[in-house]
């Protein structure tokens, strides 16, 4: 094999994984050439004809391999960018989306700066949207909790990485089953949303990768909702806010299944590809049913 240059491994693997239809070659060969060979962007940028040793080769050989195989990036590499920090994640968590930035957003908007309110995360995962409001709202206290212990531990590692652990309480349950009634002023889930049968059909980065309990919606993709709407309703206080996200065309099931369970459902946010992706609204206080 002809000696390898950064120029040359980046372009290697830039074909290999468009090859194997990896959505964005060119950026996921650069992180892998980064990682392999413990490089920078900036020294392939000014540098680009540097010689890797074999060490390097042989790194950066596997990384890139390992993608090929569509396994995903931040897998691989351990950390997913979300909202202003970086995340350490496994296949213990959902990969945080850039979409679920929305559901960050529709929070913050809620929660005044000067506020010391009480949150609840249904469904913590890898503690990415509880630690964004962390961050922003300083006041604020917070519960995280999700049924796998796994990503609890994930999120308790990233809390304290990110200096919130303080005002982060994690705890594995069934939908906040077992927390007191009335206890929170807003309440945010990201929670499964996709039809058992869809799941196979989605990427191979997700498909064969990211863990099903944090996917499987069941049958019809609304049995997270079914379950954990009652349980906001009877966890917040009166007059307090939620925002769960949603997948495509949820909107009308989400809404009437709130509606159901006594809450009242007040907006839809939208992502940038105009979907909607948010459901919101209040406990105002009416008895289910």
């Amino acid at each position: 094999m002809s000696e390898q240059t950064l120029l040359t491994a980046w372009q290697s693997a830039r074909d290999r994984l468009k090859q194997a239809g990896v959505e964005t070659p060119a950026f996921d060969a650069r992180l892998m050439l980064e990682a392999g060979a413990g490089v920078s962007r900036m020294d392939i940028l000014t540098d680009p004809h540097r010689a890797l040793n074999a060490q390097q080769a042989q790194a950066v050989e596997k990384l890139v391999a390992r993608r090929e195989a569509r396994e995903p990036a931040a897998y691989i590499l351990g950390k997913k960018a979300f909202w202003k920090y970086e995340l350490t994640v496994t296949p213990s968590v959902l990969t945080p989306r850039p979409e679920t930035e929305l559901l960050v957003e529709a929070a913050l908007e809620q929660l005044r700066p000067d506020a010391p309110l009480k949150v609840l995360d249904l469904g913590v995962g890898s503690g990415a949207i509880a630690i964004a409001l962390l961050l922003e709202r300083r006041k604020i206290s917070m519960v995280g909790v999700d049924k796998s212990a796994e990503a609890l531990a994930i999120a308790r590692f990233n809390a304290v990485a990110l200096h919130v652990a303080d005002r982060l309480e994690l705890r594995e349950s069934d939908w906040g089953a077992d927390l007191p009634d009335a206890e929170f002023d807003l309440v945010v889930s990201n929670p499964p949303y996709v039809r058992h049968g869809a799941i196979d059909l989605l990427a191979p980065e997700i498909a064969r990768h990211e863990p099903r309990l944090a996917l499987d919606g069941g049958r019809d993709g609304l049995e997270a909702y079914r379950a954990l709407l009652p349980q906001v309703r009877r966890l917040l206080k009166q007059g307090g806010g939620f925002l769960v996200e949603i997948g495509e065309g949820q909107a009308e099931a989400v809404w009437a299944h709130a509606t159901a369970a006594g809450l009242s459902p007040e907006g839809v946010r939208n992502d940038l590809s105009g979907r909607a992706r948010v459901v919101f609204g209040r406990n105002l206080g009416r008895a289910p049913g």
